[in-house]
């Protein structure tokens, strides 16, 4: 099959030891992102499967219908929100769905939350410009971590709070409190109880339109001036703009985020802003994870090759191409 991967920003693919699994078909990777159509269809013309890395590019129903020859589309991980599913259905087009772990995630959350709350950047930025000590930290033990989402990434998040002596809140839905209950969690009263008593609050939600949004001006607003608040999930969990204004306003104190609206970013206000960590979406870029969302998604690749399609988002289309 002719095989297209887009996306590959660190030229990563090739190195994987997955990457074997393809040969004897025709790869071709390219290692940044574009939105213009006519590259878009210039890249892809000749593909008979896309492999994509997360959502990094949106397939809509116009840019499918340039692409006659697609007859696969196997995504990394399981999320497809950004593949037009009934387009690809219409057009005898199979979607493949893969898996994931939420561990490589989880930890450069953790990561994150060192950084930001002892200011591990600056201070190291500081030191290679001359400087010695020149920021005041604030230590985890005792104070409260804020899991808002309690699912994979969530969960494991939570019990690394508890390693590190923290008081861990939880709020979500219905299930996520039964089960941060069994763990032996405390569950806040509400969203608005969860963000006025974090000292780091983190947000682990699927975005979906019920939580788009769900992080209002208010919320922010109701932070401690001391608070972190930590996103590796999605920016449209936030209201466009409200992170920028709360950040400016002081309220939460600080912010480290993983996430955009548009990704990759060039230039964005957050960064322009001494109370915000940022860093390029690489939650999931680690190796071992690399291995098992490619992995995953090259095994579905083949098997639809050889005629015996699975995992698919859109079983009805098995056997049309």
């Amino acid at each position: 099959m002719k095989i297209v991967i887009p996306d590959d920003y660190q030229d990563g693919v090739r190195s994987l030891e997955c990457f074997s699994r393809l040969s004897g078909h025709e790869v071709t990777i390219y290692n940044d992102t574009v939105r213009d159509f006519d590259q878009l269809e210039e890249r892809f013309r000749d593909a008979e499967a896309l492999v994509l890395i997360r959502e990094r590019t949106p397939i809509t129903d116009a840019l499918l219908e340039r692409l006659p020859r697609l007859r696969l589309i196997s995504q990394t991980g399981k999320g497809i929100a950004h593949v037009d599913l009934d387009a690809c259905t219409r057009r005898g087009i199979a979607v493949a769905t893969g898996t994931g772990a939420p561990f490589a995630a989880a930890e450069l959350t953790w990561g994150l939350v060192l950084s930001a709350m002892r200011h591990i950047p600056d201070e190291v930025a500081a030191m290679k410009a001359g400087r010695w000590q020149t920021r005041v930290g604030t230590g985890l033990r005792g104070r409260t971590l804020g899991i808002f989402g309690y699912g994979k990434i969530g969960s494991l998040v939570a019990e690394y709070g508890r390693v590190f002596g923290m008081r861990v809140l939880v709020w979500g839905r219905e299930g996520s409190l039964e089960r941060a209950t069994a763990a032996g969690f405390d569950t806040a009263d509400s969203q608005d109880d969860l963000f006025e008593r974090s000292d780091v609050l983190s947000l682990h939600l699927t975005l979906n339109p019920g939580t788009r949004g769900i992080v209002t001006a208010a919320h922010l607003g109701a932070m401690k001036p001391s608070a972190l608040l930590v996103n590796t999930s999605r920016a449209e969990l936030i209201v466009p703009g409200a992170l920028v204004d709360a950040l400016k306003a002081g309220r939460p104190g600080m912010a480290a985020l993983d996430v955009y609206e548009d990704e990759p970013v060039r230039d964005h206000p957050l960064l322009h802003l001494n109370n915000a960590l940022c860093t390029p979406h690489v939650g999931f870029v680690e190796r071992d994870g690399y291995e098992l969302y490619f992995g995953a998604a090259f095994d579905n690749l083949l098997a639809f090759a050889e005629g015996s399609p699975r995992n698919l988002a859109n079983p009805e289309v098995a056997g049309q191409s």
